[in-house]
């Protein structure tokens, strides 16, 4: 069994000693006084048990053990340094490189000024965007087949590690074809239970919003279709197969074909709009830079 004495570290130390022959030289490249590197090299030397260095006047000489030593662990530290790369690989962490996921119906607006923003903070960053549903994301988030995702905050407790940068909020408004608009006029839902509706996919924080807003209603919708994604449903709204509630983000899309009326204040449910990555991965430079560009962004949206 190694010793506890015997480390990566010291190992590294006793390298670049064999190297550059100089305590003081060593020291430099590792940025500590020469007593600490001269104490490394004998807490080394104890754990491996065995002479490495003989001092000659006030100056500590390796021995070949030492140069031996020196120049097999260069080979294992290159070792263990593609280990690490290779771990962080398989992870999604890699220098140049993160997998951002996102909902459907935010790739119109803040995604674009997050990535444009980000890249302008690491140019050589590339970003590769994933869609799907809330929980299709966070899964994804969780397991470590993304590194982060905008998305809303669920309304269940999110786990521990979990970082959450807010970006802005938003509620959801009856969606019309735009012949049947209803004006601006806020209005109130139970005058709707006998129309027609359509509604995204369960998984999506839309769809549970849809739900919840209609609970507070008094009434169960007459749902007639549900669809994978948002920019489906909002082309069924415009053609006329009925109406749904959607997020204000998504107003400019279609205005011209689909009218926007807000519900009466009893009605309203807001969505918090985040960014969210493990906190595991906050040290990573290409995670820092998107937190710090959602935080800029969330400073502009106030």
């Amino acid at each position: 069994m190694l010793s506890e004495e015997v480390t990566l570290r010291k190992l590294e130390i006793l390298c670049s000693f064999v190297r550059t022959g100089s305590l003081s030289k060593t020291a430099e490249e590792f940025q500590l006084s020469s007593v600490s590197i001269h104490k490394a090299l004998h807490s080394l030397q104890d754990g491996m048990g065995c002479p490495l260095f003989v001092k000659v006047g006030r100056l500590l000489k390796p021995l070949p053990t030492a140069t031996y030593l020196a120049e097999s662990a260069a080979d294992l530290i290159i070792d263990v340094e593609r280990v690490i790369k290779r771990t962080r690989t398989k992870a999604g962490i890699e220098e140049g490189q993160v997998r951002l996921g996102s909902m459907y119906s935010l790739t119109a607006n803040i995604i674009p000024k997050l990535i444009m923003g980000t890249k302008i903070r690491r140019p050589d960053l590339d970003i590769d965007l994933f869609l799907g549903s809330n929980e299709d994301l966070m899964k994804k988030l969780v397991e470590g087949n993304i590194e982060a995702i905008v998305m809303a905050l669920p309304q269940y407790d999110l786990p521990d590690d979990i970082q959450v940068v807010p970006l802005f909020e938003d509620r959801l408004y009856l969606a019309s074809p735009k012949n049947e608009s209803l004006g601006p006029q806020r209005i109130d839902l139970a005058d709707f239970q006998e129309e027609k509706f359509l509604t995204l996919l369960d998984g999506f924080a839309t769809t549970s919003g849809f739900y919840d807003v209609f609970k507070l209603a008094g009434f169960k919708p007459k749902v007639v279709m549900k669809v994978s994604d948002i920019f489906s449903l909002m082309n069924m709204v415009a053609s006329g197969m009925g109406r749904t509630l959607l997020p204000g983000r998504v107003k400019d899309l279609m205005g011209d074909a689909i009218a926007f009326t807000p519900l009466l204040a009893k009605y309203e449910l807001t969505q918090q709009i985040a960014l969210m990555y493990l906190k595991a991965n906050e040290a990573n430079p290409n995670i820092l830079a998107l937190a710090a560009e959602a935080r800029m962004l969330h400073r502009n949206n106030q």
